[in-house]
């Protein structure tokens, strides 16, 4: 089945049951399904831009009430909607980073969070998780006491994952942010995995800046994202123009170089807007969330041999987990190697991991119903009696 010449029509989430670790929050609802096709030409959200010609002031479609609304849902004053967590990062780094600056990264951060800094030329200087893969608000402080000492200058910013992609976990923001607050450094949090998937407030988190993913986390098309900022610092990253042309004299009233003038069109924008509200709502139930991924962790940890090794109790529903001693072991005589765990898997209409891995691999359950929870971990004992593993 195909949608174009060439391009095979994609049918994942509505044939299978999809655990990829990145794909299970930016799903797209029914309305953003409808919100794409209805606005997918590329400049269809220009249709009614007026003067002072900027994206967030556009009232039809209400881009602008989206903004406002938005700021307010993650408790900061001020929201411009990004192509990706990415740019966030990039726009926060192009502005507090010059050469040789020290940025405060984590040994868990994500790498576009390095890329940002690279650009500006700052130098990255990590706080080690400790070895439950937690950063803490004591080694933060270890960090800027350190970067102070070596650099004989602060930080000047520092970027922190609520939840980090490697293991799922949550960290304390708000005791890290207190701590590099100290230091007079400004605090980014990263909210890739949260923001859209669990309640975040960035002021009670206390921190300067949050990113979010539309692609993510959000429902929304790819790439899309948002980034919040508290009334102090606003000013500073979402700054606006100054720059005449020395021939014609040009001025480009509001438009903000950070966002290189406006950022998301099209469906992009449209797309995150219509799941807005059921991602709005959809963050009230994360207990629900939670209790569906422990259904199914509590099966692969019947499976003899099988670690969890993301922290415990869970707090995301993104986890990693190690089967060297479990499923490997079926790989090592199995006629399709490694590809066996996931092959199994797709023929119980499951899909996600990564084929091929059966040693560390990771997970997300993000969006399931408790049934289909359910017959996942139903599925996971299966395969392992199927192929002689112990289950309890």
């Amino acid at each position: 089945m195909r949608c174009a010449a060439g391009i095979e029509a994609r049918q994942v989430n509505e044939l299978a049951i999809n655990i990829d670790p990145i794909q299970a929050g930016g799903r797209l609802t029914a309305d953003a399904m409808k919100a794409v096709i209805a606005y997918g030409d590329g400049y269809s959200v220009c249709d009614n831009c007026r003067k002072p010609n900027r994206l967030d002031y556009i009232s039809k479609p209400p881009i602008a009430e989206f903004h406002r609304e938005v700021a307010a849902w993650l408790g900061m004053d001020t929201v411009r909607t990004v192509p990706g967590a990415r740019r966030g990062f990039q726009a926060v780094a192009r502005t507090y980073v010059d050469k040789g600056d020290p940025v405060i990264l984590t040994s868990l951060s994500h790498y576009t969070e390095f890329l940002a800094v690279e650009e500006s030329g700052g130098i990255a200087r990590e706080i080690p998780a400790g070895a439950d893969h937690i950063v803490t608000a004591e080694a933060a402080a270890q960090k800027a006491e350190e970067v102070r000492r070596e650099s004989g200058k602060d930080a000047v910013l520092a970027i922190i994952d609520m939840v980090d992609y490697q293991y799922g976990n949550l960290h304390d923001v708000r005791a890290i942010a207190s701590a590099l607050h100290q230091y007079d450094i400004p605090v980014l949090c990263n909210g890739a995995y949260t923001v859209g998937i669990m309640p975040v407030d960035g002021k009670a988190l206390g921190v300067d800046f949050v990113v979010g993913s539309g692609h993510k986390s959000m429902a929304a098309p790819a790439p899309s994202g948002v980034l919040a900022a508290t009334a102090e610092r606003a000013g500073e990253v979402f700054r606006t123009t100054g720059i005449t042309g020395d021939v014609t004299s040009r001025k480009f009233g509001i438009k903000e170089p950070a966002m290189m003038g406006c950022t998301l069109m099209g469906a992009t924008l449209v797309g995150m807007m219509a799941s807005f509200p059921e991602v709005r709502e959809r963050v009230r139930h994360f207990d629900t969330e939670l209790a569906n991924n422990r259904i199914v962790l509590s099966a692969l940890q019947s499976i003899e041999g099988t670690r969890v090794l993301s922290e415990m109790p869970r707090k995301h529903t993104l986890t990693r987990v190690d089967t060297t001693a479990s499923f490997d072991t079926v790989a090592q005589k199995h006629k399709k190697k490694g590809f066996f765990l996931a092959s199994e898997l797709e023929e119980k209409g499951i899909t996600g991991i990564i084929p091929g891995a059966t040693r560390v691999w990771k997970f997300n359950t993000y969006g399931m119903t408790t049934a289909q929870a359910q017959y996942l971990a139903a599925a996971f004992t299966d395969i392992a009696r199927h192929n002689g593993l112990n289950v309890a």
